[in-house]
Formats: C-alpha cells, structure tokens, sequence
C-alpha cells in the first residue's frame, strides 16, 4: 500500500502561516509577559491571544482549566514565578489539518523546553537556585484569530529529578535533557509540501494500525520494523527513559511494556496531523489498560488507567526516525491509589 492512500485527500489545503503567526505571536508576548496580572502580565497575554471559553488541559495536577484568566492563575503565573528569567527553547513547530475531524480543525504544534532559574517552590517541588528545563509539548487549535484550545503536557517528575526530588525507583532505559531532532530541521517556521506531510501522516497512521493494538502476530523486532528505522530514537518521559535502536526499545521499553499490561483499549486522539517530515497527536486519554504484570517497579494491579499521551514523530524516507513521547505518569499512578507527587512533596493536589 502507498504511504497516501491511508491519508484522505484534501483539495485546496492552506499553508496554515496565518494560524502559526497567531502562535508565535502568542509565544513571543507569553514569554515576555511578567508574572503578575496587570499590563503586561500573563493573564492579558493569554486573553490578547485565547478565546474567553479557551479549553485548556494539562497534566496532573492541573487537568482541564476553561478560560484565560484561570489558565494564567492556575499555571503559568505561579510557573513564571517559580522559573525566574524563563525562556523557550523550541525544537519542534508544525501545523495541520486535524485527520479526527476529517481534516476540518487547524492545530499548531510547538515541542521544546522552558528554562529558567528555579528560584521558588512550585507544586511543592523545592527550589534549588540553578538552572532548570522543564520538558513541554503544546497543540493549539486556532479558529479565526483566535486559540479555542490548548493541551500543554509537561514532563514534572524530570523537574523533580533535577531538583533532586527523583520519584519513581527505577526506569528500564535513560533520561536526559532531551535534544531536538537530529537533523537539526524541526522547525517549520515556513511552508511546507503538502505532499510530504502526507507521506508522513500515512505512515505515523500505518503505525499506529500495525503497532498499537499488540495483535500484529509477528516477533516485536519484525514487527517495529515494519514502520521504523533500525537507529531509532525514541525519547520518552521521566520514569521510562529515552532509549535507541529498535533492538535496545524493544528491551528496554516496548517488550517491559507490554508485559506490564493487560486490556489495553482501543487508540483514540484528539488531534492528529503533519506537516513536513513532523507529525504527532494527543488523546485525553488515549487509551487505558491494566498494569496487571507490575509496571515502573511497582506491584501489579488489576484497576485500569489511563494514559494521556503526546506523540511527535520525525520521519525520515518511509520509515519514523525519532519519536518524542510525553506521558502524564503522575496521573496515571494517582488512578492507582499513588499520589506520588503529594508523597514527595507532602502537598495534595487534584486534576
């Protein structure tokens, strides 16, 4: 089968540079804005930008927040605070039609870091005064001028990690400071071939009906292979790790996982798109299973979780390259009776 024909076609599709200007304005005046809620504060930048009834979601403990002014007091506000002189270091902006409408919705993606001086506690993790990266991943939908929604996922249990406030025992592979792609060309600023994003949306959507039901029948390195290439690199979160080659991730990540689990429901997403050799997607959740063989070094359990997940995918000729994974683990522990960030830092939160 051609990577095009699992893709619907689209006539007429636009160059999204309108929809990823509103972005990177917002970007710009977010990452300018004071931490406060006068002129010039975060709160104005998020309403100059956001629809009144902007739907926001988060990772625990934030979840879903409506609006500009409970976005800005809930989470950017006391973030700034926390990270003193934040910045963005972007490694990855894309745009797309959603494929889960039918190609109706345009969403902007944007994948990096925010660093900053962690000189105040935030969600009770300590400050230590040194620098400090949390991992982030935003899609925004944009209608007219406007953002009417905004999943931002955020990698705290790696904050924690350099905080010194490690939670999770054990990871079956590495974490780092993650870098961008590769090939040092994640940033599609510009226009880009509608056919080759495409190309890249088939096969992420080849993947994911070859890989993500487990049910291929084929050996776990055949059947990685089908849709990845050999020097792989999958980045995931805090708690798992980052691991490389399709060998090394099916020992270190894919084979633990799917042992660990049992009645994984059908993948379903909010959003999912491409542009360029970029794509990705998000759920809430996108599936859920039980842990019933231990998971992360923790006992096996028989209650279902879910899994809220970010997805971006680099690709290179017709096989995934890189794969940048961002999981909400505190969440997904909290459905299991472990609230590991109120253990860590003697402060209950809800989502």
């Amino acid at each position: 089968m051609r990577l095009q024909e699992s893709v619907q076609k689209v006539e007429n599709v636009k160059d999204f540079q309108e929809e990823k200007a509103l972005v990177q304005r917002f970007h710009a005046a977010l990452d300018a804005a004071s931490p406060d809620f006068g002129a010039g504060g975060v709160s104005e930048s998020l309403a100059a930008h956001c629809a009144p009834e902007l739907t926001w979601r988060g990772f625990h403990p934030f979840g879903e927040i409506t609006g500009p002014k409970a976005v800005a007091e809930r989470f950017w506000v006391p973030l700034k605070r926390a990270l003193t002189s934040m910045q963005r270091r972007e490694d990855i902006f894309f745009a797309g039609l959603n494929q889960m409408d039918g190609f109706q919705g345009i969403w902007v993606v944007s994948m990096g870091h925010l660093m900053g001086l962690f000189d105040a506690p935030w969600l009770g993790i300590r400050p230590t005064g040194k620098l400090a990266m949390l991992r982030y991943c935003s899609f925004h939908k944009v209608e007219g001028e406007q953002i009417t929604e905004t999943a931002m996922y955020f990698d705290i249990p790696h904050l924690m990690a350099q905080a010194g406030q490690g939670i999770f025992p054990s990871q079956t592979a590495q974490h780092l400071v993650q870098p961008g792609p590769r090939t040092h060309d994640g940033l599609l600023y510009e226009a880009q071939p509608q056919a080759t994003g495409e190309e890249t949306l088939a096969l992420i959507n080849r993947m994911i009906s070859d890989l993500g039901q487990w049910q291929s029948g084929l050996p776990l390195e055949e059947e990685l292979a089908l849709t990845w290439a050999p020097d792989m690199l999958w980045w995931g979160p805090e708690g798992i790790g980052a691991t490389y080659t399709i060998e090394r991730y099916a020992k270190q990540h894919s084979g633990p996982f799917r042992a660990a689990f049992s009645d994984r429901s059908k993948t379903t997403h909010i959003a999912r798109l491409a542009e360029g050799h970029y794509g990705g997607f998000f759920g809430w959740p996108n599936f859920t299973a039980r842990p019933t063989g231990g998971f992360m070094g923790q006992p096996p359990s028989d209650r279902p979780g879910e899994f809220r997940v970010i997805d971006i995918y680099r690709r290179e000729g017709d096989k995934l390259a890189e794969n940048w994974i961002f999981i909400d683990l505190l969440h997904f522990w909290k459905m299991q009776g472990r609230d590991f960030l109120a253990e860590a830092t003697g402060e209950a939160h809800a989502d």
